[in-house]
């Protein structure tokens, strides 16, 4: 990669979340087209009015790769997308640290929408448009009204499209250029499921994976950006929006998600700490891990036995009766009304009855005959797990929503029990490994070989 001479100074680091990171500021040397002996002062200037505007709307350039042009406004947008994704959470001091983190991040999309053109891949917008529409329901929102939530954020739909395009876009190249020289062997996934059927009853573990790479030269830098990364997300940032923002691993489309893996499928400097951690929260996050070609945070979400069944994948067959309250209740008459409520279905004896009971209260009857008892809240799911079939909940709510019961009509532990290995999801885990280190490589080479002039 080839730097402008008016550069003082080498951008420094790497990516705190998605790639190595420039963690120098910016000089610009003086104009080399300057006159020399040319100068002048402050009293040469004679008293002027302006007679022009100002445009707000003014893009600077920030850099330029292979002649495409990165704005000032391409990385304001951007930042504003990654705090929106983390609630508008992130301390004043990380926001010049994440501009050129994001610079760095939009220099690789760049170097990858190029290489997409160049192998004469194009991405319709009606795919971008499908994939926005996704984002946008993971946002819990309308594609409409997730523009005006990007508008409000100081971003648009231009700046998050653009991502998609570019994610998109590489993987195409990817998928010609790089999946083809990828081979695995069956006797390879062979000898994964053995290894697995010999670890029945062993524990594995669902976790998720922030990479960045890091030379020799420039490890200390990333394990100290990566600090600063651990940091936020232990104190309330998105580990999924950091990962998908900033992760250089293949894993980065998915939130950082490696899925299940066991002990010993982890790199030697990962696997003894990961299994120590407890699943969820904050602490679930690690000190940065120095690997090999960079450095790792990792997270724990959920811990399970190899083969064995898991009662949070039984599915449930429920109904759920809903009373309403009256507004203003006193406390005395919904404590009254609470004990009716449970006194009448705690001596239901069974679903046949619900609707019965149900209308004698003046209460409403709703079914979910599919329901994964892991999907319903932790509390909720604790007492479902001692209920046999017929019971009914205690009574939850509140004065607003009104009082609620479920009721156990069926349990389908079939989901719950443990399923031998599949051979083709173990194939598409070790090819996405091996696909996942070329495509490093790849990007690696483009950086080299691209022409960057930072203004």
């Amino acid at each position: 990669m080839r730097f402008n001479r008016s550069l003082l100074a080498p951008l420094l680091g790497t990516a705190l979340l998605f790639s190595a990171s420039p963690t120098a500021l910016l000089a610009q040397a003086a104009d080399p087209g300057a006159v020399p002996g040319a100068s002048f002062s402050a009293a040469d200037l004679a008293e002027m009015r302006v007679i022009g505007e100002i445009d707000p709307t003014l893009r600077k350039a920030q850099a330029i790769v292979n002649g495409d042009v990165i704005t000032d406004t391409d990385i304001d947008q951007r930042v504003a997308l990654v705090i929106a994704a983390n609630g508008g959470k992130i301390a004043d001091e990380e926001r010049q640290r994440l501009r050129l983190q994001v610079l760095r991040n939009l220099i690789d999309e760049k170097l990858q929408v190029q290489e997409a053109a160049s192998n004469d891949i194009r991405i319709p917008e009606s795919e971008v448009d499908r994939s926005y529409a996704r984002v946008a329901q993971n946002f819990k929102r309308s594609p409409e009204a997730f523009e005006q939530f990007l508008r409000e954020s100081g971003s648009s739909p231009a700046s998050i499209k653009a991502q998609i395009r570019g994610e998109l876009a590489w993987s195409r190249v990817l998928r010609r250029k790089v999946e083809p020289l990828v081979n695995v062997g069956d006797e390879e996934v062979n000898a994964i499921i053995a290894r697995l059927n010999a670890a029945k009853g062993k524990d594995e573990f669902h976790v998720g994976e922030i990479f960045l790479s890091a030379t020799p030269e420039t490890q200390a830098q990333v394990l100290s950006d990566a600090a600063r990364i651990v940091g936020q997300i232990r104190g309330g940032a998105s580990f999924v929006a950091y990962a998908r923002q900033f992760s250089e691993a293949s894993t980065a489309g998915v939130g950082g998600d490696l899925g299940w893996v066991r002990a010993e499928q982890l790199a030697d400097a990962v696997a003894p700490i990961i299994t120590t951690l407890p699943a969820g929260g904050a602490a679930s996050v690690t000190d940065p891990i120095v690997v090999p070609g960079g450095v790792a945070i990792m997270t724990l979400l959920e811990k399970r036995q190899v083969l064995a069944a898991d009662p949070a994948e039984a599915v449930l067959s429920l109904k759920q009766m809903s009373l309403p309250l009256k507004a203003g209740i006193t406390e005395v008459d919904a404590k009254a009304k609470v004990k009716e409520f449970q006194d009448a279905t705690q001596a239901m004896g069974g679903c046949g009855r619900v609707d019965e009971v149900a209308a004698k209260l003046g209460a409403e009857v709703a079914n979910n005959d599919a329901i994964r008892l892991k999907d319903l809240p932790p509390a909720l799911a604790g007492i479902m797990q001692q209920l046999s079939i017929g019971q009914a909940t205690p009574a939850f709510g509140s004065a607003a929503e009104g009082l609620r019961v479920l009721v156990l009509c069926g349990r389908d532990d079939a989901a719950a029990q443990a399923k031998a290995p599949n051979f083709d999801q173990i194939y598409a885990q070790m090819n996405d490994e091996r696909v996942n280190m070329r495509a490093r490589r790849y990007l690696r080479d483009l950086r080299r070989d691209a022409i960057v002039d930072y203004r």
